[in-house]
């Protein structure tokens, strides 16, 4: 398989190039013109596609290409969400994903399968209501961003491609991604629940989501929207719980809502102290077997 990969050098988009060589498939690069004469990344695609958005063209490379996995997006966590964060999150976003669908279109022969990103802020703060993929979206910011751009993703259908729709929760990883900021303070002996520590938090560890990636790109059944989490959602006191005793560190040290609040504005309520109770409906429908269902050996083989 000849998969064209957004975000390639990013957590996900490494591990997935990875699974790929392993598995005898073609990762391939989409690059920005800017990026595409450097030399690929350690462990990353040895082929790029050159992607320019403004002209919405892919180079002749893409031809050929039997899936496209789309990762790439500016971070939500760097930074305060001012307007004009604001906006480089919507325009790598939602722009660039209708810049990627336009010029896959012009393609002679288009992919077959188009895999994007989304997350589980898709639902807002939800308490404690369990969140399948048929449940409303949120309405604040991260919602309507997140909506937004599934709907960029699924204009991928006008041409003719199976679109899988991956919300994502927070992804457990050691050298990338929340994790490594979540460890840090609990290995300084500060840690503990953020806020009240009733927020649900909806989780995946790295492995299964790379899993999830190859099983959306080879199941045909599997389309639309799939909550990409584990089927334990765990309260933010029990994760950090969890956390603790597997760092083998205290957790007595609560962050309050107000500090958070002060310290990173909008993003801490829609990051930190929203509740998610995704759980992974579709997948369970189709026969998908998690290796970390639960979070303490998910963390134990995450941080060993």
């Amino acid at each position: 398989m000849r998969i064209l990969i957004s975000g390639a050098t990013g957590l996900v988009g490494s591990a997935l190039t990875r699974r790929a060589r392993d598995l005898g498939d073609e990762p391939v690069r989409l690059a920005r013109p800017a990026l595409s004469n450097r030399p690929p990344a350690v462990g990353g695609p040895q082929t790029s596609v050159t992607w320019d958005p403004a002209a919405e063209t892919l180079d002749s490379n893409a031809e050929g290409a039997d899936a496209v996995v789309h990762l790439a997006g500016a971070s939500i966590a760097d930074g305060r969400w001012t307007e004009r964060r604001k906006r480089l999150l919507r325009e790598s976003r939602i722009e660039a994903t209708r810049q990627l669908v336009s010029a896959l279109r012009k393609l002679r022969r288009t992919p077959d399968v188009f895999v994007a990103a989304s997350a589980v802020g898709f639902y807002g703060d939800r308490d404690d209501e369990i969140l399948s993929e048929t449940t409303s979206p949120g309405c604040d910011f991260l919602a309507a961003l997140t909506r937004d751009w599934e709907a960029e993703s699924n204009a991928a259908a006008t041409f003719g491609a199976r679109v899988v729709l991956l919300r994502f929760g927070v992804i457990l990883a050691r050298h990338g991604g929340a994790l490594p900021r979540m460890v840090l303070p609990f290995r300084l002996g500060a840690g503990g629940p953020i806020g009240s520590g009733k927020q649900w938090m909806s989780w995946i560890a790295l492995e299964d989501a790379v899993s999830i990636i190859y099983f959306a790109l080879r199941t045909d059944s599997v389309r639309g929207p799939v909550n990409t989490v584990a089927p334990s959602p765990v309260r933010n006191a029990d994760f950090a719980r969890v956390l603790g005793r597997v760092l083998h560190r205290p957790t007595l040290i609560p962050t309050p809502s107000f500090v958070l609040r002060l310290a990173l504005g909008e993003m801490a309520g829609a990051l930190l102290l929203s509740s998610q109770r995704a759980i992974p409906e579709r997948l369970s429908q189709l026969g998908y077997k998690f290796m970390y269902p639960e979070l303490g050996p998910a963390l134990q083989s995450v941080l060993r």
